[in-house]
């Protein structure tokens, strides 16, 4: 089963206050998430690669083709069109960081996210 796949089969079936907090510099946007230990995170893909920053915790990034475990300080590529899979092995902060020109945070998804 795809990551793609699996998302749309536990739709609706975990919901979690991720505390999310937006941050916004010039070109930038960075997006902070609070996700707890044993939340799975496996929503969506992106139009454009970014770097996502785990500041606490320990995780699985999981693709189609690769999973890796990072740790508190490492720094990770999200790649363009992949659809991943975060497992919060422990309590995580992990931030999102894009380039983009957008500033409001209704609409930063709809830059961001890839649809269909």
């Amino acid at each position: 089963m795809t990551i793609a796949q699996e998302f749309a089969k536990k739709l609706g079936t975990f919901e979690v206050d991720l505390q999310v907090k937006h941050y916004f510099s010039d070109g930038l946007y960075a997006k902070k998430m609070f996700i707890p230990a044993g939340f799975e995170a496996c929503q969506h893909a992106h139009n454009y690669s970014h770097l996502s920053i785990l500041a606490q915790g320990l995780v699985i990034v999981e693709t189609d083709n690769d999973k890796k475990t990072y740790k508190a300080g490492d720094c990770i590529e999200i790649v363009a069109g992949v659809h991943h899979k975060i497992t919060a092995l422990q309590d995580c902060v992990w931030f999102c960081i894009h380039a983009t020109d957008e500033k409001d945070p209704s609409k930063v998804d709809e830059v961001l996210i890839k649809r269909g």
